[in-house]
């Protein structure tokens, strides 16, 4: 029975070696292949709008352009010898109105449940002027993120985090090397000539055999042990050598085209469709579909949460709620997703006979039996802020009629998306604002407000950019509504507006908040 030899100091300063110079020239060509498709993109681009340029240029020949009128005569004296000066007619153009800076933005109709950002992704830019007043706020901010800045390497290996298309082809590259070359290597630095020259031969032949054996085979051979070892010494950041191992065995069965992820089947309109039960076949539609809104694969409702309370429903189908149920413990309402039924029954067993216990969740949010618009405190869900729900409420017109927008239940806009025609434009106070094109009454729905859903830890570190800005996306509520067993943010009338009126809402910031944002009050008190 053979057994492995340790590997030698030689030979793992040999792979290391080995690893620094095909790491080295993988980064080099990663940057060249990255400024090759800048550059190609920018040829790209600058013929596009040479095209759209010359298009432009053609409309406007046919257009009949008043001249501006000349002012008065000018005289331009040139700096330098023997150019005459030249006169001419100066025109003066009227002055155009600045157009407001915006921020890029993108229109949601709902809410994304998002992801802390652990790695920065770029540095941002305060001015010249505010990093000479504080030059350690960019070291704060990126100590914030561990010091991880997206595209950005360090020089040093060890302190590298090596992605995983770049490890696949660094643990390709070194594949390429033989345990031969690495065996020869070893021979001749140790003087041992005599065996090199007898091995020879055979090194070639064996070499010679493995290049058939790889043009006969499509799938190569897995890499050595010695190659994982060596990327683990060289970047201990990114794990041990069996970690390695095994990421390089999931990229490897990721890049098979052929080969399907865990728990899935083929497709069943393709060519290596298969005779599956129904429970198989329907698993990743069971997995991804959502119980809560009735999508699929939704951008809300994730299996894992970062949120520091997440919610959960009770499940105690043998006990009532009692002071050990988790909605009771919360204190909320048990909802519609909990287990415990209004009429839950419960058999309770014993060692003299069996008895059956009838009972009702008295912490279990009803709905409402209202007959009117559900608009004042006399509805039950109009005073619990919350929406009416379409499975409880059933006399009020929350659950009818969902292909028209006129319903009697006006406690229902936010999740039938009842919402009012708005314009941009700009504002009359600073930068651009939102004007509503129809007229509205007191207390009526006019849009939701929709984000990304953050988790308090992310909500700091963009804060201290918001700091940095003199500009904040955060505000209190006064009331947190409830919809359908989420909360959502829906801006109503506080008064009658007329159509045309720019929109305003209350940030409820504090006294402190206010001197640190609200600048425009206090340059017009200033001017």
């Amino acid at each position: 029975m053979d057994i492995a030899s340790p590997p030698t100091s030689k030979c793992i300063t040999y792979w290391k070696r080995k690893v620094k110079s095909e790491y080295m020239r993988l980064r080099q060509l990663k940057r060249l292949q990255a400024n090759m498709g800048a550059k190609a993109l920018y040829v790209a681009n600058f013929a596009k709008v040479q095209e759209k340029t010359q298009i432009l240029n053609e409309e406007w020949k046919k257009l009949r352009v008043q001249p501006v009128q000349p002012m008065k005569p000018c005289t331009i004296e040139s700096i330098f010898p023997g150019f005459a000066n030249q006169n001419m007619l100066m025109r003066s153009l009227n002055t155009v109105a600045l157009v407001p800076i915006m921020y890029s933005w993108s229109p949601l109709q709902q809410n994304f449940m998002v992801e802390d950002e652990t790695v920065l992704c770029n540095i941002p830019y305060m001015g010249d002027e505010v990093k000479e007043e504080d030059e350690t706020f960019i070291e704060e901010l990126i100590n914030n993120y561990d010091g991880k800045v997206h595209g950005e390497e360090e020089m040093i290996p060890g302190s590298v985090l090596i992605s995983d298309a770049v490890f696949l082809e660094l643990v390709d590259a070194l594949n390429q090397y033989s345990d031969d070359e690495e065996e020869g290597h070893n021979d001749t630095s140790d003087g041992k000539q005599d065996d090199s020259k007898e091995d020879l031969p055979v090194t070639r032949k064996r070499k010679r055999h493995a290049m058939e054996g790889n043009k006969k085979n499509s799938k190569k051979q897995f890499p050595n042990d010695m190659i994982f070892s060596a990327i683990a010494s060289m970047f201990p950041e990114n794990g041990v050598p069996d970690d390695m191992k095994e990421r390089y065995r999931e990229l490897t069965e990721m890049s098979d085209p052929n080969a399907l992820p865990p728990q899935c089947t083929p497709n069943i309109d393709g060519p290596n469709a298969k005779s599956v039960q129904r429970e198989q076949s329907l698993h990743s539609f069971h997995t991804l579909f959502c119980r809560r809104c009735f999508k699929y694969d939704c951008f809300l409702h994730h299996n894992s949460s970062t949120q520091v309370y997440n919610y959960q429903p009770c499940d105690h189908p043998d006990r009532p709620c009692d002071s050990t149920c988790p909605c009771i413990m919360t204190q909320n309402f048990c909802e519609k997703f909990c287990q415990c039924s209004p009429d839950c029954k419960s058999t309770l067993l014993s060692p003299s006979s069996t008895k059956v216990v009838a009972f009702e969740c008295q912490n279990r949010f009803p709905g409402c039996r209202c007959k009117t618009q559900c608009n004042t405190k006399q509805c039950p869900c109009y005073l619990a802020v919350r929406e009416c729900d379409p499975d409880l409420c059933l006399t009020c017109g929350a659950s009818e009629h969902w292909d028209c927008k006129v319903v009697s239940c006006k406690n229902c806009s936010i999740q039938r998306g009842l919402k009012k025609h708005l314009l941009l434009a700009p504002s009359d106070v600073a930068g651009w604002g939102t004007f509503i094109k129809e007229s509205v009454q007191k207390n009526e729905f006019i849009s939701e407000y929709c984000g990304e859903l953050i988790s308090q830890d992310e909500a700091d570190r963009r804060g201290k950019v918001y700091d940095k800005y003199m500009s904040s996306f955060l505000f209190n509520l006064n009331n947190v509504v409830m919809v359908n067993g989420d909360h959502r943010i829906g801006i109503f009338a506080k008064r009658a507006i007329q159509a045309g009126e720019e929109l305003f809402f209350d940030y409820r910031y504090s006294q402190a908040d206010a001197l640190k944002y609200v600048g425009i009050e206090r340059e017009t008190d200033v001017f």
